[in-house]
């Protein structure tokens, strides 16, 4: 009888960690480097008007019921003119993506992130400014504005301080600032990201005027 249930318990065990090695077989964790080369690819695309419009398809989307793999996070602007998933040419369950006018981030957003780099396996994050930023824009010519929406530019005059200094167009200086700032805050902030392996947060921003996406080199 005994000799039934270590059986019965081995085959439970041989089960179950089978089952689990398939279900993670078919994730495939994208490395921070393959993830910012499908970016980098992907803008290319955008430019020159090559899309794939991959990953969309019906059948797709039931894969996508049973479950998300994001291979980057992208932390970026509300402004109607800058689309992740359209400037990368990604397509669903591609990008985790956070957006917030001038791409400030506070605990929501972090937590956000470590949601997505703990939970879905990505692993690397993007800040994403562009140019022509009415966040940033406002927080240079300043004035009187309602009080959440001050909140938002109290977060980017650091940037737009740091821009008075500088050579060069204010507004531009102040938008790589931010997203600099932010990629500090986001590193600065989160125990997950300090602990979690080969993650990396990197800047970028996106131009309007060619739809290019240059990445920053800090």
């Amino acid at each position: 009888m005994k000799k039934i249930k270590v059986l019965v318990l081995s085959l439970f065990v041989f089960l179950f960690t089978s089952v689990f090695a398939l279900a993670t077989e078919n994730v495939k964790t994208v490395s921070a480097d393959a993830a910012l080369g499908n970016l980098v690819d992907g803008n290319a695309r955008f430019v020159g008007e090559k899309y794939l419009h991959d990953h969309i398809s019906a059948d797709y989307r039931k894969e996508l019921a049973k479950g998300q793999h994001p291979f980057a996070v992208i932390v970026t602007c509300s402004d109607s003119r800058v689309s992740p998933e359209l400037i990368f040419d990604q397509g669903l369950g591609d990008l985790f993506v956070i957006r917030t006018a001038g791409e400030v981030v506070d605990e929501l957003e972090i937590g956000s992130i470590e949601y997505a780099v703990e939970h879905l396996g990505a692993k690397l994050v993007v800040v994403l400014g562009h140019e022509s930023c009415g966040a940033v824009s406002a927080a240079v010519n300043g004035g009187e504005m309602p009080k959440n929406i001050a909140s938002i530019v109290s977060q980017i005059k650091p940037a737009v301080i740091k821009a008075k200094g500088q050579k060069g167009n204010i507004i531009d200086n102040a938008i790589v600032n931010n997203v600099n700032l932010v990629v500090d805050k986001i590193n600065n902030n989160s125990d997950v990201l300090k602990e979690a392996k080969d993650v990396k947060v990197v800047g970028a921003v996106y131009s309007l005027s060619n739809s290019k996406v240059e990445f920053l080199k800090k």
